[in-house]
């Protein structure tokens, strides 16, 4: 998998959307894909080679991720959106990647228990565009626990990315895992900054803070934001929860039975779409069986 511009050519920044599905754009050509992309079941996988996660390492310089922050303003900061101030959350972090137009953008993911101690979840199109099987993304990097250009925990860059087969398809179930490698320097990712526990099949009704790194003023993705809420049954397999978490915010997680004292819950759903331009409410995906099929490819891998 490459992006739409060659390494050799410098990348435009995307300039994100106000709608959390701005990733998922139809575009007018099919990026090209370089990594090997496959397919079994429910589940489609994308795995990067050892060069390439080392060139995603290279590319996300803390310079470039200051660089994407400046150029992008969605506006003010919702009134339910409300900056972090807790105990640190480390195993939250920005989540930067190339989209398949070969634009710098990112989204949210959290780290979460797994048997390789190496997944973090996001939403699907965070990984590729929807009901394009090639358009699959590059350069993807995690960086736990950032803030203000801080890198506390260090940058995993990722070496796989699972989503459902419906998402590629036919831009259903917007969920991911992603399997990212261990730096050569450090401990596997849960290792290092822990893990949310994560559930599935659970009913909506209960009350979750969803996180994120929206790209509103005056955050511009700089800080954690939050919103806290009930959530309810939405169409389409989906909950949905009172919050105004902006474009950026992509992929957080919905933790539920979270401990504000240990920064940890269970993660029941993701950050997928706004209402409208990015307004309340939000919805994500419920966590089924295909969710599940997601999440166990990913720790195997």
């Amino acid at each position: 998998m490459s992006p739409t511009l060659s390494r050799g050519t410098r990348r435009t920044v995307a300039g994100l959307a106000t709608a959390l599905l701005a990733l998922a754009c139809p575009l007018a050509a099919p990026a090209l894909p370089a990594a090997a992309a496959t397919g079994t079941g429910q589940v489609s996988t994308v795995t990067y080679t050892a060069a390439e996660v080392s060139d995603a390492l290279s590319y996300w310089t803390p310079a470039r991720m200051k660089q994407v922050s400046r150029a992008v303003d969605l506006g003010p900061t919702g009134p339910l959106s409300k900056p972090w101030t807790g105990k640190g959350i480390p195993s939250i972090g920005r989540l930067f990647l190339v989209d398949s137009r070969g634009q710098d953008t990112w989204c949210t993911a959290s780290a979460v228990t797994s048997s390789n101690r190496s997944v973090i979840m996001t939403a699907a199109h965070c990984a590729r565009l929807g009901s394009s099987p090639v358009n699959t993304y590059s350069d993807i990097v995690f960086v736990p626990g950032y803030t203000k250009g801080e890198t506390p925990y260090g940058r995993y860059a990722v070496k796989a990315t699972t989503t459902p087969r419906s998402w590629a398809e036919d831009t259903v179930d917007d969920v991911a895992a992603m399997v990212v490698a261990t730096p050569a320097y450090g401990k596997r990712l849960t290792d290092a900054v822990g893990a949310q526990n994560i559930a599935f099949g659970r009913a909506a009704g209960e009350r979750v803070a969803a996180f994120g790194y929206p790209a509103t003023s005056p955050q511009r993705g700089e800080s954690l934001l939050y919103c806290a809420g009930t959530t309810q049954r939405a169409p389409e397999g989906e909950q949905r929860v009172p919050c105004d978490l902006g474009g950026g915010a992509s992929g957080g997680p919905w933790l539920a039975g979270f401990d504000s004292a240990t920064g940890k819950g269970t993660v029941v759903s993701v950050n997928s779409h706004g209402q409208g331009d990015g307004g309340s409410p939000m919805y994500g995906p419920t966590l089924d069986k295909t969710a599940r099929a997601v999440y166990d490819a990913a720790q195997r891998g």
